[in-house]
């Protein structure tokens, strides 16, 4: 399947911060859960050029991040539009945006986090060939949350 990545808007920030809300736990997820992610997702000069909208077949399905936080290192987030999730979408999603680090920044590793509770991302984090690295603690939303990084070493197959 083909997907495009494409520079996120002003516009499109605000709707997805504003109207992409998640279902029970994954809530969790929804941009107005913290106020201040939410002022940095809607700030042009923070999101800079790191937020991309990734688009199959001209619709937005999600949207990724790519930071480059070390030599090497890219390290990336990603949120898929809510209608969209537990329908076995991820997967494909996901190797995609590794595709697109990989051909943009050509990093030896790629890593991310998730939230400790969010099984089914780590699922699919798994099966694109992350492995999980330290769980620490992390103010946000509100409250005190376990979150653990996990790492996509490049040069495998996956």
């Amino acid at each position: 399947m083909t997907y495009d990545f494409t520079k996120m808007s002003q516009k499109q920030a605000e709707d997805i911060a504003f109207n992409w809300h998640y279902d029970g736990d994954y809530s969790f997820y929804d941009m107005e859960a913290d106020q201040e992610d939410l002022a940095e997702f809607l700030d042009a000069n923070k999101r800079r050029d790191y937020y991309y909208v990734v688009k199959r077949k001209n619709e937005i399905i999600g949207f990724m991040s790519f930071i480059e936080t070390a030599t090497s290192i890219v390290d990336i987030g990603l949120g898929m539009k809510p209608e969209l999730t537990g329908h076995g979408l991820g997967l494909d999603f996901l190797r995609a945006g590794l595709n697109y680090a990989k051909t943009k920044y050509k990093p030896q590793k790629i890593t991310l986090s998730v939230a400790i509770f969010n099984k089914r991302a780590i699922k699919v984090y798994k099966k694109a060939g992350f492995v999980e690295g330290r769980a620490f603690m992390q103010n946000t939303n509100g409250g005190l949350f376990e979150f653990i990084s996990m790492e996509y070493d490049c040069s495998s197959s996956n």
